[in-house]
């Protein structure tokens, strides 16, 4: 998992896509996908189509960043399951968070409300820069798969913001999150000789989208979409396979 520093050409295709990714978080309110309820078949296409991509491309690589770690710091214990770590850690980290949300959303305290926004909001913020700075790695199933992948993430993502916070989220929410992408991109482009940064967040990305995914998926109260998610995930499968 060694980044390359990219050719003009390919750097521009790396920025672009950035501002796509970008671009996704300020516009996907315009499909008003967050208060359908039943849930929105497409969001659950979006969402087996992002943990597909985990599955097929970021898993593997999930074992080279523990090789990498391993290698980097062969004194501690441990260092071959460092990344496998890191992913759980991922995962446990926006399962606790998604819990914070849905009980600040139950308390009915307005100003225990802003700071769940906040919480909330930064938390992806950092995420979203992750997914930016990943974009100069290009180990990761090829750009192009990349970006569709965490495009549909982000209309998800986007999604469950608007439908926890509403309004503040749309005026100024929706912007901290996509300029985090472009942060993340420029800090990717900066650090690119630093593997080990690849090496940790390539897992703990991988944690969080599986649990970014699903998460509303599985509310009864949202009557979810099996069949969208299930097909979303499998056509993306093959298609990564198989194209």
């Amino acid at each position: 998992m060694v980044p390359v520093g990219p050719p003009n050409a390919e750097m521009i295709a790396v920025v672009a896509s950035g501002v796509v990714l970008a671009t996704v978080h300020l516009s996907a309110g315009r499909l008003q996908l967050a208060e359908r309820d039943p849930r929105s078949r497409w969001l659950s296409i979006g969402g087996g189509v992002s943990v597909a991509y985990v599955f097929v491309h970021l898993f593997p690589e999930v074992g080279e960043a523990a090789t990498t770690i391993e290698r980097r710091g062969a004194a501690l214990a441990f260092a071959e399951h460092y990344g496998y770590l890191l992913a759980l850690l991922g995962f446990v980290v926006f399962y606790g968070l998604e819990l914070v949300v849905r009980r600040g959303a139950t308390a009915g305290d307005p100003d225990d409300g802003i700071g769940v926004f906040w919480i909330h909001l930064g938390s992806f913020a950092i995420y979203n820069g992750v997914v930016g700075f990943l974009l100069l790695d290009r180990e990761l199933g090829g750009l192009p798969a990349y970006v569709v992948a965490m495009a549909l993430h982000f209309v998800v993502i986007d999604a469950g913001m608007r439908y926890h916070h509403g309004e503040p989220y749309d005026r100024w929410g929706r912007w901290l999150l996509a300029s985090s992408i472009v942060a993340g991109l420029v800090a990717g482009h900066a650090l690119e000789t630093v593997e080990l940064l690849f090496a940790v967040f390539v897992p703990f990305l991988s944690g969080g989208v599986v649990l970014n995914a699903i998460k509303d998926e599985l509310p009864a109260e949202r009557e979810s979409r099996f069949w969208a998610f299930a097909g979303g995930a499998l056509g993306f499968a093959g298609l990564l396979l198989f194209a």
